[in-house]
């Protein structure tokens, strides 16, 4: 473990910015649950009704920026750059059409939609007030973070979290303003926080634009690269990145499966699990950040073609993984009670936060080892149809169908139900362990072009 210094210094070159933007991130949607949860229970389940439209374009667009960098990463490691550009050029224009047709989906159709996670009609009046006005993040949030992704599978991650700090001091400020009527403003609730988000998201697109145009000295892209088309590599993207896309996909699904199954459980269990989920993004950030940082560096490596440095690499990275799941988990179990504090709820939706809060501090130590070794291995490594299906058969074999007995036909507490929701995490490392370490998934996805073509 003490050998190949270079190995831990580059993940966490890698990991520490992904994780620090994470944080600052999820900070921001922590900062509008408890702006938001001052307002009662009514808003805060509005604003997490909402947020599984986001949850779901979100796993779109980490599915389109996951295929991206699974052959973006490779071609950067042989050193064809303009294949990379032009890989990026096919996920942005992807995107853009799915970021369009949801906003008008939401704009025109918004209580259709949002019915699909719950029955409570004063909930969805709540979150229709929200979703008019944050269904205009969508196309700014979709390109700006395929654009970051980009830059990752080169190796620039900065970016990222500077986009991050900006969006934080910004969306915080616009909520205090916004949400409760400071600095002469109007207070207009929920309706502030939408606004205060679009505000940040714009902020977002504008910088990392002109940084790529303007700052970059790797990639180097212009919006001419957007037009260049090379069927080869389109062909390549949805052959071995559809996989990836459909995976991330499936996976968005699951999560509004799940928030359709807490929405039928009253607004105490909603306002639990939204404030939950917030702790919990927040907190796990590590095991993310190793798991998109490892996916890089695996990715970049089979590029090079160097068979005993991924083993290498492979076997080492995997006690990272557990390490980083275990400290997780003891942090995410010290520091519930504290967390809790922020907020001024009701004592049963306290009580359920806090234990839906302890099962994902014994659920995060199989996250951080096998979601790690599975997308940040396996599937970078080339093997994209492996986690699909693995996924698949968890979340709609498993999980879903046993969540749903126990919460419909059981009848059981709220905290049973999710951890039947989590019971994949802790499931899946013993299908991880096994195939990451026969290394059958190692598979080199580029091709060689002529300068032409390219």
């Amino acid at each position: 473990m003490v050998s190949d210094k270079d190995l831990y210094k580059r993940l966490f070159t890698l990991a520490l910015p992904i994780a620090l933007q994470n944080i600052i991130s999820y900070a921001v949607g922590l900062a509008d649950n408890v702006m938001v949860g001052s307002l009662g229970e009514m808003s805060i389940s509005g604003v997490y009704l909402c947020n599984q439209i986001q949850v779901m374009l979100q796993m779109l667009v980490a599915g389109f920026g996951a295929a991206m960098v699974v052959l973006g990463a490779q071609y950067w490691g042989k050193g064809d750059s303009k294949s990379v550009k032009t890989l990026v050029g096919i996920a942005l224009k992807i995107v853009s059409v799915f970021a369009v047709t949801l906003w008008v989906l939401v704009f025109f159709f918004p209580e259709q939609v949002l019915g699909l996670f719950t029955e409570d009609r004063q909930v969805i009046a709540e979150a229709v007030k929200y979703a008019k006005i944050i269904c205009f993040t969508y196309i700014f949030f979709c390109i700006s973070n395929v654009l970051v992704a980009s830059l990752r599978c080169i190796g620039t991650v900065r970016i990222g979290l500077y986009l991050s700090i900006v969006s934080f001091l910004m969306n915080v400020f616009l909520n205090w303003v916004l949400i409760f009527g400071n600095l002469g403003a109007p207070a207009l609730g929920v309706q502030g926080a939408a606004i205060a988000t679009l505000a940040s998201r714009i902020a977002e697109f504008v910088i990392v634009v002109v940084y790529m145009r303007f700052v970059d000295n790797k990639l180097k892209m212009c919006l001419i690269d957007l037009y260049h088309n090379n069927m080869t590599l389109l062909k390549d993207f949805f052959r071995y990145g559809f996989p990836v896309i459909l995976g991330d996909i499936l996976w968005g699904l699951n999560l509004s499966v799940q928030g359709a199954i807490v929405g039928r459980l009253g607004a105490a269990s909603i306002a639990a699990v939204s404030i939950a989920n917030n702790v919990f993004s927040m907190i796990s950030v590590g095991v993310y950040g190793t798991a998109n940082a490892s996916a890089v560096i695996i990715g970049n490596t089979v590029g090079e073609g160097d068979l005993d440095k991924i083993k290498r690499y492979t076997k080492k990275l995997q006690f990272v993984f557990l390490g980083v799941g275990i400290c997780t988990g003891m942090l995410m179990f010290i520091l519930k009670d504290y967390i809790l504090l922020l907020y001024d709820l009701t004592d049963e939706t306290l009580q359920i936060a806090r234990a839906l809060m302890t099962v994902l501090s014994v659920t995060v130590v199989g996250t951080a080892y096998q979601m790690s070794s599975l997308t940040g291995i396996v599937r970078a490594g080339g093997s994209t149809h492996f986690v699909l299906i693995n996924d698949a058969i968890f979340v709609w074999l498993v999980v879903i169908p046993l969540s749903l007995i126990m919460a419909f036909v059981v009848g059981a507490p709220t905290w049973v139900v999710y951890l039947c929701l989590k019971i994949d995490q802790i499931l899946k490392c013993a299908v991880a362990v096994v195939k990451v370490n026969r290394f059958d998934w190692i598979k080199k996805l580029t091709k060689e072009f002529k300068t032409a073509e390219a």
